[in-house]
């Protein structure tokens, strides 16, 4: 007699948890017959208040332990890499275990586009993290339908300028575009209130330029009296770390729109009653006494030597610090899906989760950006940052997933006084 396969009584098993699951919520599925499924099994409409949206995504649905990988789940591409990633309308990989009778879900589209059509992943990442349940429904169809509406609007020249320049833009942020005569594009980008901007010319490859108005202008003016200009002025102008006209090779035509952009934003900062130049928000610790509002993101402090230096402080004195912090983090319900969405591609790659295993204070050096970043995903909640003015251990404040023990946060503290 002929016998059904195992695999297929599990992959139909996972495609029917997935389509109950989000008509449960109300949302519309149309199921793919197997003889037109290229690559997705699923199409879903999302309903909000019971009015059906103009969200649409397509799904692709494994079911298996095959699927199965040391830190996650991982989804071939194979032949689908161009239709995933170039389509009108984003595709998700969800993965059913049969184990845990459990859903993960990532974004193919996203993490397709994030390495660029010469350097795509053979695999899907799928990080334990991105459960698609009833708790979490909300997240995803959230998370889904902004990635959706990528390309309405203002988030569409966003979308646009962010994939030729390889950034991934913040909607609130101030972003402006310059074409010079050589059809060069330039981008200027700056967070409101920010004193500092980001410059990216094409020119020189899109790499990231931090940039103030001082320090564009100064081989056009003398330097700031600090009795007129204040002590911020100052600092700004004698700070090398930033970049300046000359360095940047900028033209005359080019300094004078950058400048340009900095006065626009601020006005713009200005009209909207934001505080220009401060170095705290509404929350922080001198503000409330409550726990502070973030002023910086992880991949902004990666390089800062300090946050570097308590990792590998806390992990010589606690050898166990990452594996408990992976175990805690899996627990945590709340990761926002963004977080949940850049662990997927990290985990699933095995080169980067060996050297995240084997972190250390004579192995750091030598980690990978992409290594590094899964660490601090693991190990740190957020990070905040303060005034400048304040010393280190209190400028710069870390929230870890497990909490500090007191006896290494006295330590912490006479390292940065010494």
């Amino acid at each position: 007699m002929p016998k059904i396969p195992r695999g297929r009584r599990v992959g139909q098993a996972a495609v029917n948890a997935v389509r109950t699951l989000l008509e449960e919520h109300d949302h519309i599925v149309q199921e793919i017959s197997g003889q037109n499924d290229f690559g997705e099994d699923l199409y879903v409409t999302f309903v909000e208040d019971e009015h059906v949206t103009s969200d649409v995504i397509r799904v692709q649905v494994k079911g298996g332990e095959k699927w199965r990988r040391a830190n996650g789940y991982a989804v071939p591409v194979s032949h689908h890499g161009d239709t995933w990633a170039d389509g009108n309308i984003p595709v998700y990989c969800v993965v059913y275990d049969p184990d845990s009778k459990r859903l993960f879900w990532a974004n193919a589209t996203q993490q397709l586009r994030r390495f660029g059509p010469f350097n795509r992943p053979k695999v899907i990442g799928v990080s334990p993290n991105a459960v698609l349940a009833d708790t979490t429904m909300g997240s995803f169809v959230a998370q889904a339908r902004r990635y959706v509406g990528r390309y309405r609007g203002r988030q569409a020249v966003l979308t646009h300028l962010g994939e030729m320049s390889g950034v991934e833009f913040d909607l609130a942020d101030h972003v402006l575009h310059f074409v010079n005569g050589y059809d060069e594009d330039l981008i200027f980008w700056r967070h409101p209130g920010a004193e500092l901007a980001t410059l990216l010319h094409s020119a020189l490859g899109w790499e990231p330029h931090l940039v103030s108005l001082a320090s564009l202008m100064r081989s056009e003016m003398p330097p700031p009296d600090v009795e007129v200009a204040g002590e911020a002025a100052v600092r700004l102008w004698n700070d090398l770390d930033l970049s300046s006209a000359e360095d940047l090779e900028l033209s005359r035509s080019e300094i004078m729109w950058v400048a340009s952009c900095f006065m626009s934003t601020r006005q713009a900062d200005e009209e909207s009653e934001a505080v220009i130049g401060s170095d705290e928000c509404e929350g922080c610790p001198s503000c409330t006494g409550d726990d502070p509002v973030e002023h910086a993101n992880i991949a902004a402090d990666v390089l800062h030597q300090y946050v570097i230096d308590r990792i590998t402080s806390r992990i010589e004195a606690e050898p166990e610090l990452l594996r408990r912090s992976i175990s805690v983090m899996r627990e945590d319900g709340g990761l926002e899906p963004e977080i949940v969405a850049e662990l997927g591609p990290l985990e699933a790659d095995p080169h980067i989760v060996r050297q995240v295993a084997k972190l250390n204070r004579s192995t750091v050096d030598n980690l990978e950006p992409e290594a590094l970043r899964l660490a601090l995903l693991y190990l740190i909640r957020r990070i905040y940052v303060g005034s400048p003015s304040l010393p280190l251990d209190e400028q710069v404040r870390i929230i870890w997933r497990i909490p500090e023990p007191s006896a290494l946060i006295e330590d912490s503290d006479r390292w940065s006084s010494g």
